[in-house]
């Protein structure tokens, strides 16, 4: 088996972050940012977005890139059963309300200071605190 390449897009509005829980494993109820599979073709931040619109319903412009995850989990066993590299992809807020779709329980704006009490995919604190630096350091791309 190879790793997988998804994206994840991060969105920041003001002090809130759109977080969505997920329905399918890996992560399966926990909270993280909307995302998927990069497709044959298409670029990661490309896929943000597209994955972003899918899951909830909401409008962003990609950016840039942030960071990137390794995310690895294993079974019981200690065997690996996935492997992602995540691109996480800060995007510019443009329209639309939270609408849960496709393998997303619900999707929804949290403040950034309840995030910590949230059960939440790993590095998810980490990389709401790197995009609200870019924002701090980067006006042209700040919340709108």
């Amino acid at each position: 088996m190879i790793p997988k390449l998804a994206a994840i897009a991060v969105v920041l509005r003001g002090d809130h972050v759109l977080l969505a829980q997920r329905k399918n494993e890996p992560d399966a109820g926990l909270w993280g940012f909307p995302g998927g599979h990069v497709e044959f073709g298409e670029t990661a931040l490309d896929a943000a977005a597209r994955e972003l619109l899918e899951e909830t319903a909401i409008v962003a412009e990609p950016a840039r890139y942030l960071t990137n995850l390794d995310i690895i989990t294993h079974d019981t066993n200690g065997t690996i059963e996935h492997h992602f590299l995540l691109a996480a992809v800060l995007c510019t807020y443009r329209s639309g309300t939270p609408n849960a779709s496709d393998d997303v329980n619900e999707a929804k704006w949290f403040e950034i200071t309840e995030v910590p009490a949230l059960r939440t995919s790993a590095d998810v604190v980490e990389v709401i605190a790197l995009a609200q630096s870019v924002y701090s350091t980067t006006p042209t791309i700040g919340p709108s």
